[in-house]
Parts: C-alpha cells; structure tokens; sequence
C-alpha cells in the first residue's frame, strides 16, 4: 500500500491553500470538526481497507494497491 500526493500540481496547490485557510480542516467539507482534520477520517478508513485503491474525498491524496 502507499499514499501519495496527487500528480495535478495544481490541485495539489488549489487544495493546500483552502487547508491554509480552514487550519488544516478539509476545504471540500464544511464542518470544521476533529473528523475532517487533513487526512479526513474518510479517507483513513479507506485506505485501511486492503481492496481501496483511489482518491481521497478532495483529491489530494492517492492510495494505490502496490
């Protein structure tokens, strides 16, 4: 398994500053609480299922199956 950054440096970019913004929280979700602090709790439990492979919910981060 391995996590990684998204290749679109632009959405990378697009993304870290709505995190800059919203103090870490995710800027594709609007309740500023413990859950959607980067990397959301979304995406932690995706990536903590074996057969997951994709995107995190703002595209920022990519978990791969290798």
């Amino acid at each position: 398994m391995a996590v990684r950054l998204n290749e679109d440096q632009e959405i990378v970019k697009k993304i870290q500053e709505g995190l800059k913004r919203k103090d870490g929280y995710c800027p594709c979700k609007l309740p500023m609480i413990p859950e959607n602090k980067c990397m959301c709790q979304e995406f932690r439990e995706q990536i903590a299922d074996s057969d997951f492979e994709g995107y995190c919910h703002c595209r920022l981060y990519y978990k791969s199956k290798d």
